[in-house]
């Protein structure tokens, strides 16, 4: 009697956990920002890395106009993402610019290129937990590297120094 008992709550435990994840997963509303990419560099509309927008002030502002209608709700208002849900994405390949090798430096720029545009266009899923949902087909190579080249420009910091009370003197 006892054996049926504890069946009975690992099968209830077990659909618990299939509707949390269920419920994971439809909790990911993805909203494709509106944004005209017409004047950004065609050597721009492919996947392939390294990013062709580095630097790049039009991108800039691009990438920063579709983070904040698409990807701020999970990663922070203009990339600020110390107090978000998801990673701080200006953390990738920030380390790249303190490398004195130029050949070495572009090597570790090129590589978190790499990792950015590969979670944006195939999404994270750990576990069938998806975590962040694949980008492709809703955005074109060119915004994605727009986003890059916004998130690798976004000022560090924790975004709450405005929050802070002024001392007066």
């Amino acid at each position: 009697m006892k054996l049926l008992s504890i069946k009975k709550l690992f099968a209830l435990a077990v659909i618990v956990l299939q509707a949390v994840f269920i419920v994971n997963v439809e909790a990911i509303e993805q909203v494709a920002p509106q944004v005209d990419t017409s004047q950004l560099p065609t050597q721009a509309q492919t996947w392939q890395e390294p990013n062709p927008l580095r630097g790049n002030a039009h991108a800039i502002a691009l990438g920063q106009s579709a983070f904040n209608q698409s990807c701020a709700r999970c990663h922070g208002e203009n990339a600020v993402g110390t107090r978000s849900p998801a990673p701080d994405l200006r953390r990738i390949g920030g380390r790249c610019k303190n490398i004195e090798d130029a050949a070495l430096r572009q090597r570790c720029q090129a590589d978190a290129d790499a990792f950015f545009i590969k979670s944006v266009r195939y999404g994270k899923q750990k576990f069938g937990i998806v975590h962040m949902p694949p980008w492709e087909g809703m955005i074109a190579p060119e915004l994605a590297w727009a986003l890059r080249t916004f998130v690798e420009s976004a000022p560090k910091g924790t975004g709450i120094e405005s929050l802070s009370p002024t001392v007066e003197k």
